[in-house]
């Protein structure tokens, strides 16, 4: 893997930024010692589109899911008599 210096990244950071994006991690390093590791996000490729719902139909949520437990969670908070 690369490893420049801060002075060589500040100066070429475009290119490495697009080296970075080809999936070409660097490392930038201080007095020689690395400090940061740059690399590619995991982004949705160009049109890919991310969608709320996805499992609309393959799940389904109890009725009283914002009532389970609720006896439990009481005698756990509630104040002494």
């Amino acid at each position: 893997m690369l490893t420049v210096n801060i002075h060589e990244a500040k100066t070429h950071l475009s290119r490495l930024v697009e080296q970075a994006a080809r999936g070409e991690s660097f490392v930038i390093a201080k007095a020689g010692k690395p400090m940061v590791k740059v690399t590619a996000l995991d982004a949705p490729a160009a049109g890919q589109v991310r969608r709320l719902g996805f499992m609309a139909g393959r799940i389904e949520v109890p009725e009283d899911f914002d009532r389970m437990g609720e006896a439990e969670i009481e005698r756990l908070f509630a104040s002494a008599p």
